[in-house]
């Protein structure tokens, strides 16, 4: 960093994902982060929710959000969308791609993707 102009540009670029975690809105995307997800590679998962949502155009309506263990190790990375007036979904073995359909399917078209659900996987 040279100058004040190249810390500013920072900060506005990096904006908009601050933001994501930190707002709130009628759709939460709530990534687990605790050691047993960040092991089964939820760092991944949580960029690509951020980066998704944001490239989306879905800034002003959707937050994404990390917490801590939510309680069910053996399916990580966990991924929990909550929507106002709608059962929360509980999404489970989550990747950077199935996280792009989720945002693409559900958080745009309204259509939970089962396949990556935590009762789907249950059943299984």
């Amino acid at each position: 960093m040279k100058s004040l102009a190249e810390l500013a540009a920072i900060r506005d670029k990096m904006k908009d994902k601050v933001v994501l975690r930190e707002g709130t809105s009628d759709t939460r995307i709530v990534v687990g982060m605790a050691t047993c997800g960040i092991a089964a590679g939820a760092r991944p998962v949580l960029s690509a929710f951020v980066e998704g949502v944001n490239n989306a155009g879905l800034n002003s309506n959707v937050t994404v959000s990390q917490t801590g263990c939510i309680g069910i190790c053996q399916y990580e990375p966990v991924v929990e969308v909550f929507q106002a007036g709608k059962e929360k979904v509980t999404y489970v073995k989550m990747t950077a791609e199935k996280a792009a359909k989720v945002i693409e399917e559900h958080i745009k078209g309204g259509k939970v993707v089962e396949e990556y659900t935590y009762t789907y996987a249950t059943k299984a």
